[in-house]
């Protein structure tokens, strides 16, 4: 079970938080001021932050400078602020992601997913009858035979070959594979799964079996 520390003044906004990502199955550790988390992560292990910018206290920018100074642990900066310069400003001081109030479950979920994803590449390879992905290399073949893909494309495929069974909405998909501040259209990933499924059909892998369309909502594999 992965662990997020929420940090927000606001206990609304960590209950929200919490009612979203718990059965999500995330185990949420939740402060209402930045000196009790920073204090917490000299000791305790998490896997995300999910950190407020306006705090009386210390302000989520001090707070996300403080936690660089001793941890590498991903930090997702939310907020009202949308200003480029303030995104600009988290970022550099080593934000990973940042999420506008008010916020889409689902946009969250994949943005949580996407950086914990990228802080943790997944290593070897991902199998599938036949299908090998190399997340280390960053390639894919069917029986032997290489087949070429877009990094968009390989990242929809690694998604969803790790997650069987599970559909994700194009929502998901465009903040999960095309990350912060998307501004691509639901049809983009729609394009990427078709020119997916055409070189894997290519190939001779029996892609129509697997690689399914749940309509209205998106797409998933089965096995």
């Amino acid at each position: 079970m992965k662990t997020i520390i929420l940090i927000d003044d606001e206990q609304r906004m960590l209950d929200l938080l919490s009612l979203y990502l718990s059965p999500r199955g995330f185990e949420c550790v939740k402060f209402t001021s930045p000196l009790l988390a920073l204090e917490y992560l000299e000791s305790g292990k998490a896997d995300l932050v999910i950190l407020d910018v306006m705090m009386p206290d210390m302000d989520g920018w001090e707070a996300c400078r403080e936690i660089r100074r001793h941890s590498d642990i991903p930090v997702i900066m939310l907020t009202a602020r949308t200003e480029k310069p303030d995104i600009v400003k988290g970022l550099k001081l080593g934000a990973d992601d940042y999420i506008s109030k008010p916020f889409d479950e689902e946009e969250l979920i994949a943005r949580i997913e996407a950086v914990i994803r990228r802080k943790n590449p997944g290593s070897g390879s991902l199998s599938f009858r036949g299908l090998v992905l190399n997340q280390v290399s960053f390639e894919l073949a069917y029986e032997g035979q290489p087949i070429a893909l877009t990094p968009k494309e390989f990242s929809i495929l690694a998604i969803l070959l790790q997650n069987k069974n599970k559909v994700f909405t194009r929502e998901h998909l465009l903040s999960s594979v095309w990350g912060f501040a998307a501004t691509t259209e639901d049809r983009t990933v729609d394009s990427h799964v078709r020119n997916l499924r055409d070189k894997l059909r290519k190939a001779g892998f029996p892609v129509d079996e697997n690689l399914t369309t749940v309509w209205g909502v998106g797409y998933k594999w089965v096995e």
